[in-house]
């Protein structure tokens, strides 16, 4: 118990360090969220509804991905309780949001996910799990592609590249072998296929300071070289942007190429993204129930507005589809270029 406690308040001053980091000396060439929201009448940001209960069970995961801006991992206890998902389903049973997606961590590793799952499926949501595609492959988690098929369950699975030699340079060693049988093992399923009903999405994050390419090419590509390679199949693919946040941040910092990378992604700026980012119609959780407008912030410590409800236990929907969003210098990589987000680019 002392340990975790140590651990939240590490990582309490370790969010109040990358938000100063991140909101820094602004400059006319490096403003703020906000002002370029305002110079682009944008401003201010604003919800429009709830479509999607986006929670964080948790930080624990199997891998530990030189991208993750949750910053999982094996060593990490972060767990959300029963008593807060019965919470989530309350809310669910009692408020018209279509979508509950699941993340983590790998969220499938949280006690209480299979329960979660069965009781959104029961209140016939759409539910989604991220998966990291590995969790299928490890031992006491082997019938997760037949449990997640027997509940209608929309796989996201992330996937960096068709090539292994670069996957595993972002996700670890033999990370991309596994992902490619747990893969194979969804197809058995019928995921991927079209008609079955089964929806598998792929998400790619780039390497190094680049913003994702076109997301309609690079479908394609991976359509062909996952069919000819290994003869796998998926229903689409999304194209995320890595935000400065957590490990992706202290590569930046170690590597001196945060300028650089906040300076490309102000510079994409696209204001046609804006009314299409996923915070204007998501509530995030996080594993002890607090809420706040993506995972994201989420991360940062960014909470709602003090006129909202701040837990899940204390849900309000009708203020919270139309809070003012809360908006950070990193808000400028949700809206760079075709714009990024949990579904993907924004804008064609």
């Amino acid at each position: 118990m002392q340990l975790s406690l140590l651990r939240q308040k590490s990582e309490l001053a370790n969010a109040a360090m990358q938000r100063e980091i991140l909101e820094g000396e602004t400059t006319p060439r490096q403003p703020y969220f906000d002002q370029q929201l305002r110079t682009s009448g944008l401003s201010p940001l604003r919800a429009t509804g709830i479509e999607v209960l986006q929670i964080n069970v948790g930080k624990l995961c199997n891998q530990t991905c030189t991208h993750c801006h949750v910053d999982a991992g094996p060593d990490r206890r972060e767990s959300m309780t029963r008593e807060t998902t019965e919470a989530i389903i309350e809310v669910l049973g009692n408020n018209d949001i279509p979508t509950l997606d699941i993340t983590g961590g790998a969220p499938e590793m949280n006690p209480n996910f299979r329960w979660l799952v069965e009781q959104a499926h029961k209140l016939g949501r759409r539910v989604i799990d991220r998966c990291n595609l590995t969790i299928l492959m490890a031992n006491g988690f082997k019938d997760l592609p037949e449990f997640l098929a027997r509940h209608d369950v929309e796989v996201v699975a992330s996937l960096p590249c068709y090539l292994e030699e670069n996957c595993d340079s972002q996700r670890g060693d033999g990370v991309f072998k596994r992902s490619i049988n747990a893969l194979q093992r969804l197809n058995a399923l019928g995921y991927g296929h079209p008609g079955s009903g089964r929806k598998l999405t792929l998400v790619y994050n780039p390497t190094g300071i680049s913003l994702p390419p076109s997301q309609d090419k690079l479908e394609s590509t991976f359509r062909d070289e996952l069919k000819s390679r290994y003869d796998i199949v998926f229903s689409e693919l999304h194209t995320i942007t890595n935000l400065p946040i957590s490990r992706f941040l202290d590569d930046l910092l170690r590597n001196d190429q945060l300028d650089e990378y906040m300076q490309k992604l102000i510079d994409s700026f696209n204001p046609v993204t804006v009314e299409g980012v996923m915070c204007r119609t998501m509530v995030s959780v996080d594993w002890q129930g607090k809420l706040f407008d993506c995972d994201f912030n989420q991360m940062l410590h960014m909470g709602l507005p003090a006129n909202v409800s701040q837990h899940i236990s204390d849900f309000d929907p009708a203020r919270l589809s139309d809070r003012v969003i809360q908006t950070g210098r990193h808000c400028f990589g949700c809206t760079a270029g075709c714009g990024s987000g949990c579904q993907g680019a924004v804008v064609a």
